[in-house]
């Protein structure tokens, strides 16, 4: 799947995408930032609710795909502005975590 077809797949609202035809290998859900730095897979779709400027350094370390937050959760323009900056792929959905993993499951 690529970030294209999940962001339509979550009726999601690209925020900055550099590479829309970017395979997406896996999937990690979590919000403690240590946690997704030490145990999100490379090229994997990150699902969560955090919306600091902290979510790009981890992206860049853990080599995520695309951040996908959920829950309508507003990012900042900061935050968009580092994604923009540092090449990182990030989307939004409506969808709470559980909602959006199942949708890929289904979908």
């Amino acid at each position: 799947m690529t970030i294209k077809d999940l962001t339509n797949l979550l009726q999601g609202k690209e925020l900055y995408v550099e590479e829309p035809d970017r395979t997406i290998e896996s999937g990690y859900a979590g919000d403690l930032l240590s946690f997704v730095m030490g145990r999100a897979p490379s090229g994997c779709a990150w699902f969560t609710v955090m919306t600091n400027i902290n979510i790009c350094a981890v992206a860049v370390l853990a080599d995520i795909a695309v951040i996908v937050v959920c829950e309508g959760c507003e990012v900042d323009e900061n935050v968009i502005a580092k994604a923009r900056q540092q090449g990182i792929n990030i989307i939004s959905t409506e969808l709470d975590i559980f909602g959006a993993i199942k949708k890929i499951d289904a979908g």
